[in-house]
């Protein structure tokens, strides 16, 4: 046998050892993504009722913001009519107060007159006495 023929056959053994190191790494990836599907798979099946709760909780969520945005646009249509009323009472009352204040005083003013000069009227005739 020559160098020729021995350095083929070397290279064929070592071609040869070298597939089969390949085909074994390769069959350790092949177990291993077979397990990993597997992973995958469980995982999917635990988590497909989680997604489906969270998707329900929140168009639960969705339809209590709803009602919430609802409710602040009622209370805000209360709060406008609430200070257009508020308005309308205090114009009023101030309309009121100009328009009878001066009429109030000038009868308290006589009331007060008049008590005044009873007193005075009576304490004189008690002196005359």
């Amino acid at each position: 046998m020559t160098a020729g023929e021995l350095a083929v056959v070397l290279a064929a053994v070592l071609c040869c050892l070298g597939f089969a190191a390949l085909v074994v790494v390769l069959v350790r990836v092949l177990d291993a993504l077979r397990s990993l599907r597997g992973e995958v798979e469980s995982l999917r099946s635990e988590t497909r009722p989680l997604l489906a709760e969270l998707r329900s909780s929140t168009d639960d969520a969705k339809a209590a913001v709803e009602a919430a945005r609802d409710d602040l646009e009622r209370f805000d249509r209360v709060l406008g009519s609430a200070e257009a009323i508020s308005g309308a009472v205090a114009g009023g009352s101030r309309v009121a107060r100009a328009a009878l204040s001066a009429p109030v005083i000038k009868t308290v003013a006589l009331g007060t007159g008049t008590t005044r000069a009873v007193r005075r009227f009576r304490r004189g005739n008690k002196r005359s006495a």
